[in-house]
């Protein structure tokens, strides 16, 4: 154990964040498991808890081999990924299956092993390393919006037309993080401006062919619709069932919660160990559960500033600010659509809802984060080590120095008669 501890570099605050959220999540996915165990009478909670454990830990390796990559060979990495990202979502809108009846087209079955992939989860994370790769490679030269246009945003808008179909949430997301991430790497506003009122221009016209073709394209229009107007109405709405028993399970749990395994609300809230699971939280823990989980992602919040402002190169900033605001932002939109404060989206609790894809794009996203900050670390350790040969280096300087003087001191010079050239050398 000790000897796995020592091979674990980079920030020491990450790693244990991390592994909090992720040993956290163990209690509430076991619980939340009832509800297909008992309710949908799909297999035990024993096993969906022994698959989760099984996430998880092939996250952490994950982990463990991504953050001993050196960072910098992400940006080529990135590049070669990029087209086959493009691939592969292209594959998804076409072959996608649906999961449990739910959020259309969204994954891809992997061959041979029965395992379902959400492409747009890696997309993000390689496109997110390519824009960092593109913006480090600008810095400080002179470039034209036209080229930027080809080289950046082409990819960019590539990415996220195949999204957004199927997923307008995780395009919404990928999109206003890109703009995060242009905008920190110092990319010209009014440039970024005329990107946003594209990008907005782009999505009305989208909306109007959608709703005058529904059978042009496979889309998800109606639903995005139907949920911003459930949102933004008073009126009680036959739909509204995940968000009333979300908003049951939180008042239940009023302070302390109703203790561990006792929630109520998770038999009949669909989507109870990924999409709702931080009103079981509520319920389970109370208020103190419920910030104590905000609070533990918010410190990850505060180790992405820190690191990213330590990082050696403008690359590294980009890639820790480009890959580690996502999942803060992901987990605040999970918990405001839990207390309705954001329409439903369907964006799970990073590193603590139930699911593969997710957990694993999440746990590739911080090993890329630590593998910066274990570089940070390299160099911090290499000028310790170089101040301390100096050290040792300006003792013998001063050693020598001491003895050099007292065998001056040891001898003195005398003058006899008035001739000078009479002086002979006395020992003292």
């Amino acid at each position: 154990m000790k000897a796995l501890l020592t091979n674990l570099k980079g920030d020491k605050g990450i790693w244990a964040f991390v592994s909090l959220l992720a040993l956290f999540s163990f209690m509430p996915v076991f619980s939340a498991s009832t509800n297909l165990v008992y309710v949908v009478g799909k297999g035990s909670t024993i096993g969906y808890l022994m698959k989760h454990l099984v996430h998880i830990f092939i996250g952490f390796c994950l982990i463990y081999f991504v953050h001993k990559t050196p960072y910098h060979y992400f940006k080529a990495i990135s590049k070669v990924a990029l087209p086959i990202v493009v691939l592969l979502l292209a594959y998804t809108m076409v072959q996608g299956t649906t999961i449990g009846g739910a959020n259309a087209s969204r994954w891809i079955q992997v061959p041979f092993i029965g395992v379902s992939f959400q492409t747009s989860a890696l997309a993000l994370i390689v496109l997110m390393v390519y824009v960092a790769r593109y913006l480090s490679k600008i810095e400080g030269k002179e470039y034209t919006f036209q080229s930027s246009l080809f080289e950046l945003w082409l990819p960019v808008f590539s990415v996220i037309i195949l999204i957004l179909p199927a997923n307008f949430s995780t395009a919404a997301l990928i999109f206003s993080m890109v703009c995060m991430l242009v905008f920190v790497g110092k990319y010209p506003m009014k440039y970024l401006g005329i990107i946003i009122g594209a990008g907005l221009v782009g999505l009305i016209m989208f909306v109007l062919v959608a709703k005058a073709f529904p059978d042009a394209m496979p889309n998800r229009v109606d639903t995005w619709m139907s949920r911003i107007e459930r949102f933004s109405s008073d009126e009680p709405n036959e739909d509204d069932y995940q968000i009333e028993k979300a908003k049951i399970a939180i008042a239940s749990g009023k302070i302390y919660g109703l203790g561990p395994g006792k929630s109520v609300q998770k038999n009949f809230l669909p989507q109870s160990s990924s999409d709702f699971i931080f009103a079981i939280i509520v319920e389970e823990y109370g208020l103190l559960g419920g910030l104590a989980i905000l609070f533990m992602y918010l410190m990850l919040f505060f180790r992405f500033l820190i690191t990213s402002h330590k990082a050696p190169t403008m690359f590294g900033k980009l890639l820790i600010v480009g890959l580690g605001f996502p999942i803060i932002f992901q987990a605040l939109v999970n918990m405001g659509v839990a207390v309705e404060l954001l329409p439903t989206t369907g964006q799970t609790l990073p590193l603590i809802s139930s699911g593969g894809s997710s957990i694993w794009m999440t746990c590739i996203a911080i090993g890329i984060i630590l593998s910066v900050t274990k570089k940070e670390e390299e160099i911090a350790q290499e000028e310790e080590e170089k101040r301390q040969r100096e050290e040792i280096l300006q003792r013998l300087i001063d050693k020598e120095m001491e003895e050099s003087k007292e065998v001056e001191e040891d001898y003195s010079i005398e003058t006899v008669g008035d001739n000078p050239m009479n002086a002979v050398l006395n020992k003292e």
